[in-house]
């Protein structure tokens, strides 16, 4: 008779086009001279989007390589380094086979553009029409905005899709991204606009965002142990595309215009 321990935890998981393309020789998106950092000057405090690369513990690790299919999940990864395989080494014969759920395991990006008009914030306004010298003007927020992004139809495990997507994202752009970001009322800016005598000046600002498209893999993760060996296998595999939106936290473009008429 053959005697073994199995002991396997698995802790539950909790303005243009142009302007956005990539820097191939640089590995960062270019960020055009109207758009300007404030994360200084913001009068809400958004907290850092800071989405770490989970290190593979070593089990994990091996699990992955085992893998025939591709596994990124963050959430995944968290659960494998989390769980404890220990059979016993006279455990010769046996074999099992436990579900560990349908996961989305990868997402390939296939292109990244920045809009960086993507939601009008705010308008400031100067009348010097009966003005005798240019008059200077500069930025402030008259209201809080709330910029939210999001993705660009529905998904299974869309909060585990958007952590992907905004990590490779970030990646590639090398920008401070996140779904959900605040300008505060007050927010100023030291930046200088003159308005010309008999004109009318507009200051508008946008929040920027990027437009990140690809394609997320899904598939049924199984846990086979083997005697001593132990790999994960993944079936019913699927793909779907997919796009998200998301904004640059505390950065905003500006266009300056002045004019005849009232807008």
């Amino acid at each position: 008779m053959l005697v073994f321990m199995l002991m396997f935890i698995i802790a539950p998981s909790a303005h243009s086009a142009e302007k956005g393309q990539e820097d191939k020789q640089q590995g960062k998106v270019q960020i055009p001279s109207s758009v300007l950092d404030i994360s200084k000057e913001n009068t809400y405090p958004n907290p850092t989007e800071d989405i770490p690369y989970l290190q593979p513990s070593e089990l994990t690790q091996e699990l992955i390589d085992s893998s025939n299919v591709k596994i990124e999940n963050p959430q995944l990864i968290k659960m494998l380094n989390e769980s404890n395989i220990s059979p016993s080494p006279v455990a010769l014969g046996y074999r099992a086979t436990i579900y560990l759920g349908q996961w989305p395991l990868y997402y390939d990006s296939a292109e990244t553009n920045v809009n960086w008009e993507y939601q009008k914030i705010n308008t400031n306004y100067i009348d010097n029409r009966g003005g005798k010298a240019p008059v200077q003007m500069k930025y402030r927020q008259e209201a809080q905005k709330h910029i939210k992004g999001g993705l660009t139809s529905k998904v299974a495990s869309d909060g585990e899709v958007k952590q992907m997507m905004m990590l490779k994202a970030m990646e590639k752009t090398k920008l401070p991204l996140s779904f959900s970001t605040i300008i505060g009322a007050g927010t100023k800016k030291d930046q200088v606009y003159n308005v010309p005598v008999n004109k009318l000046g507009y200051l508008y600002a946008y929040s920027p965002a990027v437009n990140e498209k690809g394609k997320v893999t899904y598939g049924e993760v199984y846990l086979e142990l083997k005697g001593s060996k132990k790999a994960i296998v993944v079936k019913n595999v699927t793909s779907q595309g997919i796009g998200a939106w998301i904004p640059i936290q505390d950065h905003a473009s500006f266009i300056f215009a002045a004019s005849d008429r009232p807008r």
